[in-house]
Protein backbone atom coordinates (compact mmCIF):
# COMPACT_ATOMS: atom_id res chain seq x y z
CA UNK A 1 0.00 0.00 0.00
CA UNK A 2 1.34 2.98 -0.95
CA UNK A 3 1.57 6.18 1.34
CA UNK A 4 -0.29 8.90 0.62
CA UNK A 5 0.38 12.41 0.49
CA UNK A 6 -0.79 14.80 3.78
CA UNK A 7 -0.68 18.23 3.95
CA UNK A 8 -3.65 19.98 3.85
CA UNK A 9 -3.92 23.51 3.28
CA UNK A 10 -5.15 25.85 6.07
CA UNK A 11 -7.79 26.85 3.48
CA UNK A 12 -9.15 23.77 2.15
CA UNK A 13 -10.80 22.08 5.68
CA UNK A 14 -14.30 21.67 4.63
CA UNK A 15 -16.80 23.87 6.59
CA UNK A 16 -19.02 20.92 7.95
CA UNK A 17 -18.97 17.46 9.43
CA UNK A 18 -17.73 14.77 7.10
CA UNK A 19 -17.29 11.05 7.81
CA UNK A 20 -14.25 9.18 6.98
CA UNK A 21 -13.69 5.39 6.67
CA UNK A 22 -10.20 5.72 7.97
CA UNK A 23 -7.28 2.62 7.95
CA UNK A 24 -3.91 1.88 9.56
CA UNK A 25 -1.37 -0.52 9.76
CA UNK A 26 0.75 -1.24 12.23
CA UNK A 27 4.68 -1.10 11.43
CA UNK A 28 6.00 -3.85 8.94
CA UNK A 29 2.56 -4.98 9.55
CA UNK A 30 3.04 -6.37 12.70
CA UNK A 31 0.20 -7.89 15.19
CA UNK A 32 0.94 -5.20 18.09
CA UNK A 33 -2.49 -4.95 18.61
CA UNK A 34 -3.54 -8.67 18.94
CA UNK A 35 -3.00 -8.72 23.21
CA UNK A 36 -6.12 -7.54 25.17
CA UNK A 37 -3.76 -4.64 26.90
CA UNK A 38 -2.93 -3.01 23.95
CA UNK A 39 -6.36 -3.39 21.78
CA UNK A 40 -8.24 -2.01 24.85
CA UNK A 41 -6.04 0.85 25.17
CA UNK A 42 -6.38 1.78 21.03
CA UNK A 43 -10.61 1.60 21.83
CA UNK A 44 -10.40 3.62 25.30
CA UNK A 45 -8.24 6.42 23.18
CA UNK A 46 -10.68 6.33 20.57
CA UNK A 47 -13.72 6.77 22.75
CA UNK A 48 -11.60 9.45 25.08
CA UNK A 49 -11.12 11.54 22.47
CA UNK A 50 -14.98 11.19 21.09
CA UNK A 51 -16.44 11.23 24.54
CA UNK A 52 -14.25 14.60 24.48
CA UNK A 53 -16.06 15.49 21.26
CA UNK A 54 -12.83 15.74 19.32
CA UNK A 55 -15.17 13.59 16.17
CA UNK A 56 -17.65 11.15 16.78
CA UNK A 57 -16.86 7.32 16.32
CA UNK A 58 -19.71 5.55 13.91
CA UNK A 59 -18.10 2.16 13.70
CA UNK A 60 -14.38 0.94 14.48
CA UNK A 61 -12.45 -2.40 15.14
CA UNK A 62 -8.96 -3.18 16.35
CA UNK A 63 -7.70 -6.14 14.28
CA UNK A 64 -3.83 -7.60 15.45
CA UNK A 65 -2.29 -4.80 12.92
CA UNK A 66 -4.52 -2.73 12.02
CA UNK A 67 -7.68 -0.69 12.73
CA UNK A 68 -10.39 0.44 10.84
CA UNK A 69 -12.93 3.64 11.86
CA UNK A 70 -15.65 5.66 10.59
CA UNK A 71 -15.38 8.58 11.97
CA UNK A 72 -17.54 12.13 11.97
CA UNK A 73 -15.03 15.11 11.59
CA UNK A 74 -16.15 18.41 13.05
CA UNK A 75 -15.88 21.74 11.23
CA UNK A 76 -12.74 23.09 10.52
CA UNK A 77 -10.17 19.94 11.45
CA UNK A 78 -8.52 17.66 9.23
CA UNK A 79 -8.69 13.68 8.55
CA UNK A 80 -4.93 14.39 8.90
CA UNK A 81 -5.03 15.71 12.76
CA UNK A 82 -7.57 13.42 13.58
CA UNK A 83 -6.02 10.39 12.69
CA UNK A 84 -2.41 12.23 14.01
CA UNK A 85 -4.22 12.75 17.10
CA UNK A 86 -5.50 9.15 17.52
CA UNK A 87 -2.10 7.18 16.25
CA UNK A 88 -0.06 9.57 18.37
CA UNK A 89 -1.90 9.37 21.62
CA UNK A 90 -1.84 5.84 21.16
CA UNK A 91 1.97 5.79 20.71
CA UNK A 92 2.02 8.08 23.73
CA UNK A 93 -0.33 5.82 25.91
CA UNK A 94 1.33 2.89 24.60
CA UNK A 95 4.91 4.03 25.81
CA UNK A 96 3.60 5.57 29.11
CA UNK A 97 1.23 2.69 30.17
CA UNK A 98 2.46 -0.40 29.05
CA UNK A 99 6.34 0.48 28.66
CA UNK A 100 6.09 -0.36 25.13
CA UNK A 101 9.24 0.99 22.72
CA UNK A 102 8.86 0.18 19.28
CA UNK A 103 7.91 1.89 16.25
CA UNK A 104 4.07 1.25 16.48
CA UNK A 105 2.43 2.89 13.48
CA UNK A 106 2.94 2.94 9.26
CA UNK A 107 3.57 6.14 8.10
CA UNK A 108 0.23 7.26 6.95
CA UNK A 109 -2.93 5.93 6.50
CA UNK A 110 -5.88 5.23 3.95
CA UNK A 111 -9.24 7.30 4.06
CA UNK A 112 -11.87 7.50 2.02
CA UNK A 113 -14.79 10.56 2.40
CA UNK A 114 -18.37 8.39 2.75
CA UNK A 115 -20.59 11.05 0.67
CA UNK A 116 -24.14 8.81 0.97
CA UNK A 117 -25.84 6.12 2.82
CA UNK A 118 -25.09 3.06 0.29
CA UNK A 119 -21.15 4.05 1.23
CA UNK A 120 -21.70 4.36 5.19
CA UNK A 121 -23.79 1.09 5.33
CA UNK A 122 -20.82 -0.56 2.67
CA UNK A 123 -18.43 0.47 5.22
CA UNK A 124 -20.10 -0.41 8.53
CA UNK A 125 -20.63 -4.14 7.22
CA UNK A 126 -17.12 -4.12 6.12
CA UNK A 127 -16.09 -3.04 9.81
CA UNK A 128 -18.44 -5.45 10.91
CA UNK A 129 -17.23 -8.33 9.24
CA UNK A 130 -13.35 -7.89 9.68
CA UNK A 131 -13.04 -10.05 12.93
CA UNK A 132 -15.75 -12.66 11.73
CA UNK A 133 -13.41 -13.17 8.45
CA UNK A 134 -10.08 -13.46 10.25
CA UNK A 135 -12.09 -16.24 12.32
CA UNK A 136 -11.80 -14.33 15.40
CA UNK A 137 -15.54 -14.68 16.47
CA UNK A 138 -19.41 -16.20 14.58
CA UNK A 139 -20.75 -12.72 15.29
CA UNK A 140 -18.97 -9.49 15.59
CA UNK A 141 -20.96 -8.45 18.75
CA UNK A 142 -18.80 -11.24 20.43
CA UNK A 143 -15.48 -9.40 19.41
CA UNK A 144 -14.04 -7.14 22.17
CA UNK A 145 -12.65 -4.60 20.34
CA UNK A 146 -15.31 -2.99 18.09
CA UNK A 147 -18.00 -0.44 18.29
CA UNK A 148 -20.53 -3.93 17.84
CA UNK A 149 -19.46 -5.10 20.79
CA UNK A 150 -19.37 -1.96 22.69
CA UNK A 151 -22.79 -1.71 21.73
CA UNK A 152 -24.08 -4.79 22.57
CA UNK A 153 -22.58 -3.86 26.43
CA UNK A 154 -24.27 -0.35 26.65
CA UNK A 155 -27.54 -2.36 25.57
CA UNK A 156 -27.17 -5.00 28.30
CA UNK A 157 -26.19 -2.24 31.26
CA UNK A 158 -29.48 0.16 30.13
CA UNK A 159 -31.82 -2.98 30.37
CA UNK A 160 -29.84 -4.28 33.85
CA UNK A 161 -30.93 -0.63 35.02
CA UNK A 162 -34.66 -1.07 33.90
Amino acid sequence: MSIPSRHSAEGSVPAGSRIYFVTSRTAEGKSLLQTARMADLFADVLLTHAAAGKFKVCEFVVMRNHFHALLEIGVGVTVERTVQLIKGNFSYRARKELGFNGEIWQKGFSDVRISDRESFVRHVEYIRRNPVKAGYVAVAEDYPYCSAYVRRIERGAATEKV
